[in-house]
């Protein structure tokens, strides 16, 4: 089973498009962020992820914005 380190990483080269050289960077960013945290490894996982990601929040879209954006589009 996958490290949370290796989990976080995995998921993330899947949702930025990086270079080999900010990969590493993150890992190691990924490495200090991890160095004395507690939890499961869902946790933190999920704690790591959240890190590289930032502060953004993501804007989460209602079916009324959905349905107004697929009738302009017609």
């Amino acid at each position: 089973m996958p490290t949370p380190l290796e989990r976080v990483m995995q998921t993330y080269v899947l949702m930025v498009d990086l270079t080999p050289e900010q990969e590493e960077a993150a890992r190691g960013r990924l490495q200090k962020f991890f160095k004395g945290r507690a939890g499961t490894d869902q946790e933190l996982a999920i704690q790591g992820l959240q890190f590289l990601r930032g502060a953004r929040r993501s804007k989460r879209r209602s079916a009324r914005e959905t349905a107004n954006s697929l009738s302009e589009a017609s």
